[in-house]
């Protein structure tokens, strides 16, 4: 039986116990990307645009929606790709790289040669909490001034959606409630920042170390022993963040029922070592912003 200590698993990972070798970062979606575009094109019909090209990228450069105004020229597209990526990749706007070449620093326009670079007025990042999540570049306006205008509009849009989501009071009926503890996977909630799960279990499963995740149980109904700590058997990774085992060698064993409360940080092995059915209980998963 091979087992492995979770510092180890941890030293191997490259995680210490101030810094992990990855980091949770947002990521623009699909819903988001077509947010921005939908406000900048609300922006350019209401200040009379006679055309103009969207696009939208993520913090990779990659397209993630493009969309055009009748009569836009046939290269907009194009230019407002380059625009939007050029935002991603120096993570600024691009009517301050545009300035900076035309006040002299020409030696900038051979940038071309090593990546995409389109330093024209109209590309302007998408950030979440500070960090870079992508980039809008719009092209084919009435001007490149008003390119810039639609791109700044629509990101400025897209900021204020996330705002108001971050106030948000969530409100879950009973009924949506005792759908996902039947379902046992379902997430009631998940924003990025933590997660709300009303989970079910049917027998004991299998060990688990989240890197980058803090659970919080609260039982709802039955019990379990829960062991914490200790050695992970047989450890292979799932994902990025999270190593399991099929048990736990050592460790400290705790028995948990009805209205009980565990909370578990990152990087502590846990595993549910018996269970006695029916067993509901809540999970929060609070994870860890950056490095």
């Amino acid at each position: 039986m091979k087992t492995v200590s979770v510092t180890a698993i941890l030293v191997l990972l490259g995680i210490t116990a101030n810094a992990a070798p990855t980091a949770s970062k947002p990521t623009l979606t699909l819903e988001g990307a077509r947010q921005v575009v939908t406000a900048a094109l609300d922006y350019a019909k209401a200040h009379n645009s006679p055309g103009g090209a969207i696009a939208v990228v993520d913090d990779g450069g990659s397209i993630v929606a493009l969309e055009r105004l009748d009569a836009t020229f046939p290269a907009a597209p194009n230019i407002s790709v380059g625009k939007a990526r050029t935002a991603a990749y120096f993570k600024r706007a691009t009517r301050g790289i545009e300035e900076t070449i035309n006040k002299g620093r020409f030696t900038m326009t051979t940038l071309p040669d090593i990546t995409y670079f389109t330093p024209l007025a109209g590309g302007v990042p998408l950030t979440v909490n500070g960090q870079i999540v992508g980039a809008v570049g719009v092209s084919g306006a009435a001007s490149a001034q008003q390119d810039d205008e639609i791109a700044q509009a629509a990101a400025d849009a897209f900021a204020a959606s996330l705002a108001k989501a971050a106030a948000r009071v969530d409100y879950f009926p009973a009924d949506a409630v005792r759908a996902a503890f039947a379902d046992g996977k379902t997430s009631l909630l998940a924003n990025g920042e933590f997660k709300v799960n009303p989970s079910r279990r049917d027998g004991p499963g299998e060990a688990e170390v989240h890197t980058i995740d803090t659970d919080i149980f609260y039982i709802v109904k039955g019990s379990a022993t829960v062991v914490t700590g200790g050695e992970v058997v047989s450890p292979h990774n799932v994902t990025a963040t999270e190593i399991r085992g099929t048990a736990l060698s050592g460790g400290t064993e705790q028995h948990i029922a009805s209205g009980d409360v565990l909370t578990i940080p990152r990087g502590v092995p846990h595993w549910f070592k018996s269970v006695r059915t029916p067993f509901t209980y809540y999970v929060v998963k609070s994870t860890v912003q950056g490095g």
